[in-house]
C-alpha cells in the first residue's frame, strides 16, 4: 500500500489505511494551532480513535480552537493542552516538567515536532540564540530529550521532525549560528540552517536510540497554501531574496522548479505517514517526502542534512547551547 502514495495523497486517505496503527496511541504534537498542517494532522488522526491527543503550543487559546474542532467531530477522543514556548529554553523546561508530572500519562507513543517559524526578522531568543534556530531546533531538541523517558516507555516509540526542503538553503553554520549577531543575517539562510538541524536530529536519534526501539524521521510536508506559518509574510518583498540565495547555491528552485503547491490535507499526509506507516521500520532516521523515503537523486536531500558525522556534531553543539548533556 505504501508504494501507492504520492504528492497528491491526503492525510484522510492515510488515516483510513493506517487506522489500526493509530487507534489507542498517545500522540503529542507541537504547534497544532488552527489553520496549520499540525492542526490538520491532529484533527484527521482523531478519526482513528487515538487514546490521547496532546496539543502543545505557545498560545493555549489557539490550541483550544483545534481541540474544539477535534471534539466536535470525535467527542470520545481525549485532548489535553500543554503550553510550550519553544523559543525559550526556560519555558521548554517548565513544559517538559509538566509532561513528566502527568502520572496518568506513563508513556507517549508518538512525538511530532511540528511547530516552527519561517523567514523572520533577526531576533535573539532569551538565551541569546538566533530565533529560528532557537525555536525550530533548540527548543525541540531540549523538549524531546527532557521527555525521552516517557517516549521510550512506549512499546512502539516514534519521533517525527517536520523539516522542509528549505534545508537546501544552508548547512549548519558551525562557527557562526548567530550570523554575527545579525550583521550578516539572511532570513532564508537562517531558516535553512534550522531545517537542516531538524533532519540531523532525527538521524542522530535513530543512530543512538534505534537499539532501544525508537524510530525517528524527518520530512518535507510540501509548500502549503494558506497556513499559519506563512500568514503575514510579505512574499512579494522577500521572494527576490529567496530566489537570489537559491540561484547562488545552484538550486533548481531558484528558477521556479520543484515549487508546486499542496492543500493542507496533502501537506499533512507525510506527517501521518512518518508517524504511523509500519514499513518505515526498515528506514530508521530517513528523510521523507511525498509519503515515501526521499531519494537524493530525485528529491531535495542535501548531504549536509543526512551525514552521521554532522548529526553527532550538531548534537554536541546543541548540548553545549542548552547547557545539558544527554548520553544514550
Amino acid at each position: 500500500m505504501a508504494g501507492l502514495y504520492n504528492a497528491s495523497t491526503t492525510a484522510e486517505e492515510l488515516v483510513k489505511n493506517l487506522a489500526d496503527e493509530i487507534k489507542g496511541k498517545v500522540i503529542l504534537t507541537t504547534g497544532p494551532s488552527s489553520a496549520s498542517i499540525g492542526a490538520t494532522f491532529v484533527e484527521t488522526i482523531a478519526h482513528a480513535q487515538p487514546a490521547l491527543l496532546i496539543l502543545a503550543g505557545r498560545s493555549t487559546s489557539k490550541l483550544q480552537q483545534t481541540a474544539d474542532a477535534i471534539t466536535k467531530e470525535n467527542s470520545s477522543v481525549p485532548v489535553r493542552l500543554l503550553q510550550l514556548e519553544l523559543g525559550s529554553l526556560a519555558a521548554v523546561k517548565r513544559a517538559a516538567a509538566e509532561v513528566n508530572s502527568w502520572s496518568d500519562v506513563p508513556y507517549i507513543d508518538v512525538l511530532v515536532n511540528n511547530a516552527g517559524i519561517m523567514a523572520t526578522d533577526f531576533a535573539l531568543s532569551p538565551e541569546g540564540y538566533e530565533s529560528q534556530f532557537a525555536t525550530n531546533h533548540l527548543g525541540h531538541f531540549l523538549f524531546t530529550n527532557l521527555i525521552i523517558d516517557k517516549i521510550l516507555a512506549s512499546s512502539s516509540p516514534r519521533i517525527v521532525n517536520v523539516s522542509s526542503d528549505g534545508h537546501r538553503l544552508s548547512p549548519i553554520r558551525w562557527a557562526d549560528t548567530n550570523f554575527q549577531e545579525g550583521e550578516t543575517y539572511n532570513r532564508w539562510s537562517a531558516y535553512g540552517q534550522s531545517k537542516t538541524a531538524n533532519m540531523l536530529m532525527a538521524v542522530y536519534l535513530a543512530e543512538r536510540l534505534g537499539s532501544k526501539g525508537l524510530l525517528a524521521y524527518s520530512l518535507h510536508p510540501g509548500v502549503i497554501v494558506g497556513t499559519g506559518l506563512t500568514r503575514g509574510i510579505p512574499f512579494e518583498e522577500m521572494a527576490p531574496e529567496l530566489v537570489a540565495l537559491d540561484r547562488a547555491l545552484g538550486n533548481e528552485q531558484g528558477w521556479g522548479k520543484g515549487m508546486s503547491m499542496k492543500t493542507s490535507q496533502q501537506g499533512a499526509a507525510t506527517t501521518v505517514y512518518a508517524a504511523f506507516e509500519p514499513s518505515l521500520r526498515a528506514f530508521n532516521g530517513k528523510h521523507l517526502d511525498n509519503c515515501h523515503v526521499a531519494d537524493p537523486w530525485v528529491d531535495t536531500v542535501k548531504p549536509w542534512a543526512t551525514d552521521k558525522v554532522e548529526a553527532e556534531r550538531l548534537w554536541k553543539l546543541s548540548e553545549d547551547l542548552v547547557g545539558q548533556e544527554f548520553n544514550y
